[in-house]
Order: structure tokens, then C-alpha cells, then sequence
């Protein structure tokens, strides 16, 4: 039997384990203002296309004594059985029956698996009309992690777990694993929108405003309703060890203040 216990662990510990880092912009941000800088992040090989769903990043963390926590981006809202959850923008909501089925499923009770979802649609964000005309909600699984030697890990100071996780810390599926889990479980993923190699990425601001245009006009996660925009897509390299995103708002502010107009 594992030794953990949900009951007598440090959440606030295991919060900051698992929670998703932050990822760079596919052209570096310019911390003056905001706008977009003409450096790239630099890839190699193949790279996975996929949109970018503009909702709430929401994680299922399955624990070692066949528990599961279910939190936000930046906090635990609801641990299995608890009476009362934290109605936070609906993600417990929209995820608690999923989480009940992923721990009764689950075979591996050596090791903290986190998946990671995006709930939108509903009033997740401003962004959810396009998603929907009728407030349906919807989630989409983008990345999983495994994390093993656990125990040692949340043992560490608070700042010790922080720099490790946004130092890569944190164990991914690649791409062809993520896909056999999601299929497995009978999970929808983030639309998959083809492989590029690195060679042919856009690099100037502009062609890669028509390149994620082109590759992207609407959303192709819609509830119901027309299909409205899409935030943007991301970009990973196949086992996952370089990722970026590509927002379309960037790429439009940068080219309005640019004098280019919309």
C-alpha cells in the first residue's frame, strides 16, 4: 500500500506539484508593453499543431491511495467525498463525474497522475459565446503527467517544489502516449491540427498571423451553435520537451500597433 494519505498529506504541497507551468509565447513577449518581440522559441524535428481552447486550465489529480483532487490552475477546489466543493467558474461541476470514473479506472496507485483539462464554454470566460449559444459546458484533456518519487518531493520547502516544477521537473506523456491514454479512456483531446516541421514554421509576425489563420479560422470545439473564434494554437515538439503558444490577440495587437489596421 502506498504511503500517502490525502487525509494527512500537505495540499498545499501537492497543490504546487502539479500545478501546470506557465508557457512562453511562440514570439517572445516584451515585458515593457506587452507586444510581441521578433525572437522565436526554436524547435527542432516535427511539431505538433493543436488549438489553444479559451476556457479555464482545470486539473484531476488521481493520488496514490486511489484518491482524487480536482483544482484549478492555481488551487484545489474539491477532494472526493466532500460535502461542499468551490464553485469556482464551474470546473468541479463539470468535472466531478469524470474524476469518479478516471479513479474507478485507474490501475497505478505507485505515483500522482494529473490530467489536465480545459473547461469552457458555459460562463467560463468572455470568450465562451463562441463556443456556445445555449451556456453548455465542455472540457478538452491537453497534457497529462505522471509523477514518480513523489514522497520525496513533497517533502521539500514550498520554494524547492516551485523551482522544480517551472524548472521541467514535472513528468509528460508525449504526444503518441497522450493520444492512447485519451483513446483508452474515452477522452476528446484538444483538436489535433496536423505536424509541421520545425523548418516550416513562420517566423515573421505577420505570416504567422496568416499562418494561424489559415491553419485555424473557427474554433473546431463548438457546444453549439456557429463556430466562433479560436484563442490560438500551441506548439510541441513530439516528446514534448519544447512547447509554445500562438495567441491570435498577440499577433493582432502587435500588427495594429504597427499601423496595420485588423
Amino acid at each position: 500500500m502506498p504511503d500517502f494519505d490525502i487525509r494527512t498529506a500537505d495540499l498545499r504541497a501537492v497543490n504546487s506539484l502539479t500545478k501546470y507551468p506557465s508557457i512562453p509565447t511562440y514570439h517572445a513577449l516584451d515585458p515593457r508593453d506587452g507586444g510581441l518581440r521578433e525572437e522565436v522559441v526554436e524547435f527542432t524535428g516535427p511539431v505538433t499543431l493543436t488549438e489553444k481552447v479559451d476556457g479555464t486550465n482545470s486539473r484531476i489529480i488521481l493520488t496514490p491511495d486511489g484518491e482524487y483532487l480536482i483544482g484549478s490552475r492555481e488551487e484545489l477546489l474539491y477532494a472526493r467525498g466532500d460535502l461542499i466543493g468551490n464553485p469556482a467558474l464551474g470546473i468541479v461541476e463539470a468535472l466531478r463525474d469524470l474524476a469518479e470514473r478516471l479513479r474507478a479506472e485507474a490501475a497505478d496507485t505507485d505515483r500522482i497522475t494529473v490530467h489536465y483539462l480545459e473547461v469552457y464554454g458555459g460562463k467560463v470566460t468572455a470568450a465562451s459565446k463562441h463556443y456556445t449559444a445555449s451556456r453548455r459546458v465542455g472540457h478538452r484533456l491537453f497534457d497529462v503527467a505522471v509523477l514518480d518519487g513523489y514522497a520525496e518531493l513533497l517533502d521539500l520547502p514550498a520554494e524547492r517544489i516551485a523551482a522544480w516544477r517551472d524548472g521541467g521537473g514535472q513528468r509528460w506523456l508525449d504526444e503518441a502516449a497522450l493520444t492512447a491514454t485519451a483513446d483508452r479512456l474515452g477522452l476528446a483531446t484538444v483538436p489535433r491540427l496536423g505536424v509541421r516541421d520545425a523548418t516550416e514554421l513562420p517566423r515573421d509576425l505577420d505570416k504567422t498571423r496568416a499562418f494561424l489563420t489559415d491553419l485555424l479560422p473557427e474554433t473546431r470545439v463548438a457546444l453549439d451553435g456557429p463556430a466562433g473564434r479560436s484563442e490560438g494554437v500551441v506548439l510541441r515538439t513530439v516528446d514534448r520537451s519544447v512547447i509554445a503558444k500562438a495567441r491570435f490577440a498577440d499577433y493582432e495587437r502587435a500588427r495594429r500597433r504597427r499601423g496595420g489596421g485588423r
